[in-house]
């Protein structure tokens, strides 16, 4: 079976393997406080031009959202997202239960406009009931959106305005990050990212790391005492060196941005794929998440030697089926689905 159902279902890439091989045997400052973590913050900071930046590593992607949630927002404040951002749909409430109510917003293909968030900020500016109802004080948005597309320069500009105008922090989830810069048409640099937003964070989960995520953060009033943040959400990894040499390898001569972009090459050939056979897609992606719609008798046939994700039915029944490629899809696995594609014969 060749699975095409996430981008993190293989361990690491070889060079983050070798990087926490190399540091066996040798012991480091706990909590992230060591040597390596710093190097890596440092890499890090170079390469997207922001030298007063802070960067922390944390494990996961849901920890990492709440987390800068809670250190953003004061008690009674929301936070404004797609209905299909990932805050919203995949995490079990996780930012409710820190005590934050999300406002989502209807979406087009993932993405939420600056308009809306400027309607949001007025609503609550304009009322004469602002002590019963939660205050907007972050949009949270993805970096590429759940459906893999991505925004524009101009619109993440426009969101910054909007954000400015009602004094909301900005935050990106860059949990698939690298694929959303390496996307056809993008015309956003991680530099971008790092001036625009308030705080985001450098996907390693899903990009070629065995786990965690990098914070950075550049609002100021954020990082007053993050680190205790982080504590207190649980998640402070005691041995933090073990995330400070994946992203040192990572950012080291660009691997990061090399293996993404490699992989939206192999989707980008999957997804031309599905279009000269008359497959249509659910949505137009740049990036590795091929959405494609398929009939019941489709997905059997493919169900026999790939594994992808079902996620959901369109409105005339066919199913919304996502391939996915990783950092670590290898060339065989690619031709295996083209393959398959073309001589599909239903």
């Amino acid at each position: 079976m060749y699975r095409f159902n996430n981008d993190y279902s293989l361990n690491a890439h070889p060079a983050v393997l070798k990087a926490v091989s190399d540091i066996s045997g040798h012991a480091y400052g706990g909590y992230g406080l060591d040597e390596i973590c710093t190097e890596a913050a440092d890499l890090i900071k170079a390469r997207i031009g922001a030298p007063d930046a802070d960067v922390h590593f944390l494990v996961g992607g849901t920890q990492t959202n709440y987390t800068v949630i809670s250190a953003a927002l004061l008690p009674y404040q929301s936070v404004l997202c797609a209905e299909s951002g990932h805050i919203n749909v995949h995490e079990t409430g996780a930012v409710e239960h820190i005590g934050h109510k999300i406002t989502a917003l209807p979406h087009t293909d993932g993405k939420i406009t600056a308009g809306q968030i400027a309607k949001a900020g007025e609503d609550f500016r304009i009322s004469d009931v602002q002590e019963h109802i939660t205050e907007p004080g972050m949009v949270y948005i993805s970096f590429p959106t759940e459906y893999g597309t991505v925004y524009t320069l101009q619109e993440l500009e426009e969101i910054r305005t909007a954000c400015d105008e009602y004094g909301l922090v900005l935050f990106i989830d860059g949990a698939r990050l690298g694929y959303g810069l390496a996307a056809e048409g993008n015309d956003v640099t991680i530099q971008d990212i790092a001036r625009i937003a308030d705080v985001f964070y450098i996907g390693g989960t899903k990009c070629g790391a065995l786990f965690g995520e990098a914070v950075v953060i550049r609002n100021k009033r954020i990082g007053h005492r993050f680190r205790s943040h982080i504590k207190q959400n649980g998640g402070m990894l005691a041995k933090g060196f073990l995330l400070g040499a994946q992203f040192r390898a990572l950012f080291a001569d660009d691997l990061y941005f090399k293996i993404t972009e490699q992989a939206v090459g192999k989707a980008m050939r999957i997804k031309e794929a599905f279009r000269e056979k008359g497959i249509p897609s659910y949505i137009e992606s740049p990036t590795n998440q091929q959405f494609v719609l398929l009939t019941d008798r489709q997905c059997a046939v493919f169900s026999e030697n790939f594994v992808f994700e079902n996620e959901g039915t369109a409105e005339d029944g066919m199913h919304i089926s996502r391939f996915c490629t990783s950092w670590g899809t290898t060339e065989e696995e690619t031709e295996a689905l083209i393959s398959a594609i073309r001589d599909l014969n239903i």
